[in-house]
C-alpha cells in the first residue's frame, strides 16, 4: 500500500471515531464522573432514559459552562475541539483556494468572528476529511482558473494524522473507552467472591473476568487464560447479580450464591 494512502486511512478513521463519540462526550460533561462499574456502554441498558431530541449546540470553545458536573471530560473536550479547529485553520491556510461564499470554504477565526468554528466539531472533522481524501482538487468547469483546494503534501498529511490520532486517544481516555484492565472495587464475584476485572477497548465490547479461575461456579464460559468471563451479552446478568448481592435479602430478591 502507498504510505500516503495508509496515513490518510488512519487519519480518516480517527476523525470518524471523534465524530461518533462526540455526543457521548457532551452527555458525559453533564454527568458525574463514572465509577468503574457499570461500563459506559452498558449504562443506558441498566438505567434507561427517554430519548431526547438532538439539539444544536455551540462549540465548547464558544460557550460557557457555569457549573459543569465533570470538569475532566469538559477539559478533554475543549482540548480535542481546539486541536481539530486549529488543524482546519492550518490546512485552510495551506491549501484552500475556494472563493468567498463557497460553502466548502473553511473560514479561519479572526479576533471578532469565530469563522467556521461556529459550525462545530462535526463540520470541522468532515471538512478535514475532505482535504485528507483529496476532494475538490480538480477543475470543475471552464470558468474556474484554480480548483477549490490543492492536494495536501505528505508533511501536511502526517501532521493531520498526528493531530487526529492524538485527539482520538484523549477522547477515548476521557470516556474510559481506551484499552485498559481495571479491577472493579467493592464488588466481588457473586458466585465465589473472586476479584472482578473490567476489560475495555475502543474496538471491542467491554468484558469482565473473575480471577478465581475455573473453580468459580458462575454460569459463563472460560477464556483462554482459565478465567470465567462475562462477555457483552452476559453483562446485564452480571449487573443483576451484583445488585442483588448488594441489596438486603428478602422474599422478592434474586437468590445469588454466596461463599
Amino acid at each position: 500500500m502507498n504510505p500516503t494512502y495508509a496515513i490518510a486511512d488512519e487519519t480518516v478513521a480517527a476523525l470518524r471515531r471523534i465524530r461518533e463519540l462526540w455526543g457521548d462526550l457532551l452527555a458525559a460533561i453533564e454527568t458525574p464522573p463514572a465509577d468503574v462499574w457499570p461500563p459506559r456502554q452498558l449504562s443506558h441498558t441498566l438505567n434507561p432514559a427517554p430519548d431526547e431530541p438532538l439539539i444544536q449546540r455551540l462549540p465548547l470553545t464558544l460557550r460557557e459552562y457555569p457549573a459543569p458536573v465533570n470538569l475532566g471530560v469538559l477539559d478533554a473536550g475543549r482540548a480535542v475541539e481546539e486541536a481539530v479547529f486549529a488543524l482546519a485553520d492550518v490546512l485552510a491556510a495551506a491549501c484552500q483556494h475556494a472563493a468567498l461564499g463557497d460553502p466548502r470554504r473553511w473560514e479561519i477565526r479572526s479576533e471578532s468572528r469565530p469563522g467556521s468554528r461556529a459550525h462545530g466539531l462535526h463540520w470541522a472533522c468532515v471538512w478535514i476529511e475532505g482535504r485528507i481524501r483529496g476532494e475538490d482538487t480538480e477543475l470543475e468547469d471552464n470558468l474556474a482558473c484554480t480548483p477549490p483546494f490543492r492536494p495536501l503534501r505528505e508533511a501536511e498529511q502526517i501532521e493531520a494524522r498526528h493531530v487526529a490520532r492524538t485527539s482520538e486517544a484523549r477522547l477515548l481516555r476521557a470516556l474510559g473507552l481506551d484499552h485498559r484492565d481495571t479491577v472493579i472495587p467493592g464488588r466481588p464475584c457473586p458466585w465465589c467472591t473472586g476479584q472482578l476485572t473490567l476489560h475495555t477497548g475502543p474496538d471491542i465490547p467491554p468484558a469482565v473476568t473473575c480471577g478465581t479461575g475455573p473453580s468459580c461456579t458462575a454460569p459463563v464460559l472460560i477464556d483462554a487464560r482459565g478465567r470465567r468471563v462475562w462477555r457483552w451479552r452476559d453483562l446485564p446478568a452480571l449487573a443483576t447479580a451484583l445488585q442483588a448481592r448488594e441489596a438486603p435479602l428478602c422474599a422478592n430478591c434474586i437468590e445469588i450464591p454466596r461463599s
